[in-house]
This record gives C-alpha cells, structure tokens and sequence, in this order.
C-alpha cells in the first residue's frame, strides 16, 4: 500500500497515512479538523544497467542518431600504390 503526505492548510501540520488506492483522500486535519491536501512527491527511480540511452540499443531504431561514416578512399590509388611497392622492391634486390 502507498503512503500519501498530507497537509494541513489551517495549522500547516505535514503527515503521512498509509492508504489503499481505492480508498478515498482524507479532508480533515487530525489536530485541528481543518482542510488538508495532499502533497505530491517525487517519486525516487533509479536506472541502472544497460538500455536506457539511445547509444544502448542493440536492434537500429528510428529514434537512434546515425552513426559517423569515414570518408572512403578510392580503390585506384589503392591499386596502384600496391602494385608498384612490389615493383620497386623487386628492382631494388637485382
């Protein structure tokens, strides 16, 4: 069961019950019967472990940020740049 904090707004008393939902809001102040309220408090929730941020994800969402690409090289240089290193290798042994 829950426990709600009330207060008083005739003499500003601050205390707490232990009440089902079902049950109804108390309106009288247990010291003096004046009009009480409840008082809203913050709830304390704590998340701990993995897959509470969007960089946790595992599946890709649309909510997700897209990930940076690297600039890709081109193939040509590449392909040259392999090809003569072994040519200039070779010439320089004989």
């Amino acid at each position: 069961m829950p426990v709600y904090v009330y207060r008083c707004d005739t003499c500003g008393l601050t205390f707490e019950r232990r009440q089902s939902m079902t049950e109804p809001t108390l309106v009288d102040c247990p010291e003096c019967d004046g009009h009480v309220h409840r008082v809203i408090q913050p709830v304390g929730v704590m998340f701990k472990g993995s897959g509470f941020y969007v960089t946790d994800n595992r599946s890709p969402s649309s909510t997700a940020l897209p990930a940076k690409k690297e600039p890709e090289a081109p193939k040509e240089k590449e392909s040259t740049a392999t090809s003569a290193a072994p040519a200039a290798s070779k010439a320089d042994t004989e």
